[in-house]
């Protein structure tokens, strides 16, 4: 629907987008652009309609906004650095996500992205990181900030991906390249209605490090069953406070 891409110094406020054909909003190679009161509503069920999409920008924030659609509600392609988005109600949609990553080795890399005070409601993933197996790219993920956020009846909450594969058509025979590093998860609550709250997969041949968590607490949304856990692979995070259920309760 709209593209706001090459701006400088810029507030987009009090905007909705409806319905789009495909994505809602790109900001693209931008420096400095605030989207306030940002408004997108879509079906659950529209394809690929992500909300806003930004990449090879710096210092965007998205502030005091509603994104409800079929896809990401926003996703972080390459090269962004300095990202905040704060008091954003994300549902439906697919979260947000950092990623895909990994497909086109002229990729780069990602630092800075911060995500406070948001709700995610009925979505199928909170805060998300995707990188796919078996790719060239070998950019760096790093500074991601995931803080004081709601989940209401979401599947995956929290969520790093290094073996991303919609719909099983890739070949997972070699890691993700990609180095995912210095992550703080903190003050998650809310229920999930996936029996695996938080999900680390990292790489393997990268392993994910510099990883906090804390204060988590996590219901099912049915009566909890006796397997409702996290799972780790190639990661081993340092864990403070809350852990409801418990971090890394299954590694490999």
């Amino acid at each position: 629907n709209l593209s706001f891409n090459f701006l400088n110094n810029s507030i987009i406020k009090d905007v909705t987008t409806k319905d789009s054909k495909n994505f809602h909003t790109n900001c693209i190679a931008s420096h400095n652009v605030t989207f306030l009161r940002y408004t997108i509503t879509a079906p659950g069920d529209s394809v690929n309609t992500d909300g806003i999409h930004i990449a090879r920008a710096s210092m965007v924030k998205v502030l005091d906004s509603n994104i409800g659609t079929g896809d990401d509600c926003i996703s972080i392609g390459d090269e962004t650095t300095d990202l905040h988005i704060e008091n954003v109600n994300c549902g439906p949609g697919h979260g947000i996500s950092v990623g895909s990553m990994g497909k086109n080795p002229a990729e780069r890399d990602v630092s800075g992205i911060y995500v406070k005070n948001c709700t995610f409601t009925g979505t199928s993933n909170g805060v998300r990181v995707k990188t796919w197996p078996s790719a060239p790219a070998t950019l760096r993920i790093s500074g991601l900030h995931f803080e004081d956020l709601v989940m209401n009846n979401v599947s995956n909450p929290v969520v790093i991906d290094q073996q991303y594969c919609p719909w099983n058509l890739c070949d997972k025979a070699k890691p993700s390249l990609i180095k995912i590093t210095e992550v703080t998860v903190k003050n998650v609550k809310g229920t999930s209605n996936t029996k695996e709250a938080i999900i680390l997969s990292c790489s393997a041949s990268k392993p994910c490090d510099n990883v906090e968590i804390s204060d988590i607490d996590l219901l099912y949304v049915n009566p909890i069953p006796a397997n409702f856990t996290t799972i780790c692979e190639n990661v081993k995070p340092r864990v403070f406070g809350k852990q409801n259920p418990p971090i890394c309760a299954t590694t490999a």
